[in-house]
């Protein structure tokens, strides 16, 4: 009873971030266990919904052709039946899996999850993520301690649902920290609405925005207007509107013929339903009702703005106040005119009104104020810039019954939503959502001697693991005595048009063997990556990310379970399998962030070519390998460019596979002499370091 008090009261206090921060890390140290416990609570809560032992609530397995989809909401999903609940519902329809995680937070001091599914037959889930004290989604930013619980529950989410590759939409700004850094997701921005334009949106949110327009993979929007806005921040945008679930909403002409053929004395109703907020012109519906007294106003929702207030004097406008969505066909039926009486404003300028597509549904008269939006409908909608010419607008729209125009009019509106479904809009969503090709193209070289076996995994991997990125392959092979130079061919002829492969007569050596294949190679961004490695979903467009997010970041490498420095984590498993998975837990709790190195292995790393065609190439003195990755980085530095390792990011690793068969005779000679080469250069080298946590134990 008393700690939900004392926590809000903590929240209330004036206390500095960092200190909460800290705060938060010794209450998370005591409430490990705990933490651990809710998240087997949480999962077990895909089985379990009480302690009754009813029936469990099961995640669908994943479907190895599809992608998940993740929708980062404005709004719950119960709250109200709107453009969020219908793309998720109509891609959930599509047998791709939903996951809806709505804005309502359970309060807790641990990290986790809870699990709704919201149809029986269908692989859609609500989450709830729990968070630690009071958070608003539209007035408010998680701070440290609520930014590191709420990554924490997003991992345990996609870890119980063994999610690989998927698509999330971010609806609001509120969400980027915590949802545009996951390596195997493309983030997609759905940009309903110009937040600016509502009073309750922190003004901190508006230049978050700004920065999720960037790092968005793609932004999606429902209007001109914000395309315009958009287009200046966003790499690539898309215009995917609003629209209306045709057949709910055609219902209504059903329940408006025996609505007429049962009452022919009704007096004639000119109808609204929606929000009634602050762009709302009750002014306008007043000047309407005192205009129009022979006829009866209806207005249906929530009077979030006090409109009620000043329309009281009016006899003949009733405002029976919000209505489920399900009610809304037979209140549509009730309507011979619909309205959409907005202000101007830079909300109602954006906006893509999808009740406009529900009225036409019904093949309604629609009189609306002159927004941008709905020039798109032409004829089918009465449009008026002023309140004179509103009701001009009106008289029109009421002429219309009975006559072979009226009729017409009707079937064409019928006809025109019958072509704007939400349906629709989600066969367009997965198109460009799910579109890699605009992305930029990556070169991957991988060096080969020997092993056919370790380079085919490897190839492998990376072409299972990329997530249709746009990537060429170059495969550089040092003279194999074995399959491998046959293999590489007819592998090659398989995808010539992504896959090349130089056969040295001679070994060259790692250096040599890198720059003939960066020679060749045409991406925007290069990969250098060891035969002896398997790549994890979405690591190039996680290491992609953070050079893009970061210009001062010249060359980056992943976590690895084995390599000579701090890059090197400490995982659990034995097997590749055992560890992939130890480190997608990992890897997803430290979404979006990269530790400083000094020297970064090239096992695998990422170079943009711009920083590529500055450095210049490896210096092949280092022959065969050893020490020119540690020349390469230094050169880097010293151009004033840094040298990270994304957390975010796995590559498995064998460790000097090739150089392994060398003996370890061979092995030192070439360490020590290369060495001497370095030190000449750099003066002498410091050996790398390794985590505490990677160090062998005693």
């Amino acid at each position: 009873m008393w700690f939900p008090l004392l926590r809000r009261i903590y929240y209330a206090l004036p206390i500095p971030a960092r200190w909460r921060f800290r705060i938060g890390q010794f209450r998370r140290r005591l409430n490990a266990s705990a933490s651990r416990e809710l998240f087997t609570a949480s999962s077990q809560s895909l089985s379990k919904t009480n302690e009754n032992d009813q029936p469990r609530t099961v995640i669908a397995p994943a479907n190895d052709n599809l992608r998940d989809y993740f929708f980062f909401g404005v709004i719950d999903w119960h709250f109200r039946h709107q453009r969020p609940q219908q793309l998720a519902l109509s891609l959930a329809r599509t047998g791709r899996r939903v996951f809806y995680i709505s804005v309502n937070f359970i309060d807790s001091s641990q990290s986790g999850f809870t699990l709704e599914r919201l149809d029986a037959n269908l692989s859609l889930y609500q989450v709830n993520l729990l968070v630690d004290g009071p958070l608003s989604v539209y007035s408010e930013s998680p701070d440290f301690d609520q930014l590191s619980q709420l990554k924490y529950g997003l991992r345990d989410l996609w870890l119980a649902a063994d999610a690989k590759f998927a698509v999330n939409i971010i609806q609001h700004p509120f969400w980027i920290s915590i949802a545009s850094s996951i390596a195997s997701a493309r983030t997609v921005y759905d940009c309903m609405d110009h937040h600016g334009g509502f009073s309750n949106t922190a003004i901190e949110h508006e230049n978050i925005e700004k920065i999720l327009f960037r790092d968005s993979d793609l932004t999606i929007v429902t209007s001109d207007f914000l395309f315009d806005y958009a287009k200046d921040f966003s790499s690539r945008v898309e215009i995917i509107r609003n629209a209306g679930e045709f057949s709910h909403f055609n219902n209504a002409i059903t329940t408006s013929t025996a609505r007429l053929n049962n009452n022919r004395e009704k007096k004639i109703t000119i109808g609204y339903y929606g929000a009634i907020a602050e762009w709302f012109d009750g002014a306008l519906i007043s000047y309407l009702a005192d205009r129009f007294k022979e006829y009866q106003f209806l207005l249906i929702g929530d009077d979030s703005a006090g409109v009620g207030l000043t329309l009281g004097r009016h006899n003949n406008i009733t405002m029976p106040g919000e209505k489920p969505y399900a009610e809304l066909p037979q209140w549509l039926a009730e309507f011979d005119i619909c309205l959409i009486p907005f202000k101007i404003n830079n909300l109602t300028l954006a906006t893509n009104p999808v009740k406009v597509y529900e009225y036409l549904s019904a093949g309604k008269p629609v009189v609306a104020t002159e927004l941008p939006e709905l020039k798109q409908f032409g004829d089918l909608v009465y449009r008026a810039r002023d309140y004179e010419a509103f009701a001009l607008c009106l008289e029109r729209a009421l002429a219309e019954s009975d006559t072979a125009t009226g009729n017409e009019l009707v079937q064409r509106r019928v006809s025109f939503a019958r072509t704007q479904t939400w349906e629709h809009r989600a066969a367009r969503l997965t198109e460009v959502a799910e579109d890699s090709g605009d992305e930029p193209l990556v070169s991957v070289v991988v060096v080969s001697y020997n092993q056919w076996h370790l380079t085919q995994r490897c190839l492998a991997s990376i072409e299972e693991n990329s997530d249709a990125l746009r990537i060429e392959i170059i495969v550089v092979d040092n003279q194999s005595r074995d399959e491998t130079p046959a293999r590489l061919t007819d592998w090659m002829n398989e995808r010539p048009d992504s896959r090349l492969r130089i056969l040295n007569a001679e070994n060259r050596g790692f250096a040599c063997a890198v720059n003939q294949g960066l020679n060749r190679a045409t991406g925007q961004f290069f990969v250098i990556l060891n035969n002896d490695t398997i790549v994890s979903p979405g690591w190039v467009r996680g290491l992609r990310r953070h050079l893009q997010r970061d210009p001062t970041i010249g060359l980056i490498c992943p976590i690895t379970n084995n390599i000579g420095n701090e890059a090197q984590v400490s995982l659990a498993g034995t097997t590749p399998s055992e560890v992939f998975r130890s480190a997608l837990a990992y890897s997803l709790g430290k979404s979006g962030q990269a530790i400083a190195l000094t020297i970064a292995a090239f096992f695998c790393v990422m170079i943009p070519r711009r920083v590529w065609e500055s450095i210049g190439a490896l210096d092949e003195r280092f022959f065969p390998g050893f020490f020119e990755d540690d020349d390469y980085c230094l050169r880097v530095r010293a151009a004033g460019w840094r040298i990270a390792c994304a957390e975010d990011v796995f590559v498995y690793h064998e460790l000097s596979a090739s150089f392994d068969r060398e003996g370890a005779a061979r092995r030192q000679e070439i360490f020590e002499r290369n060495k001497r080469l370095f030190e000449d250069k750099w003066g002498p080298w410091k050996p790398h370091e390794y985590r505490s946590e990677s160090l062998p134990r005693a």
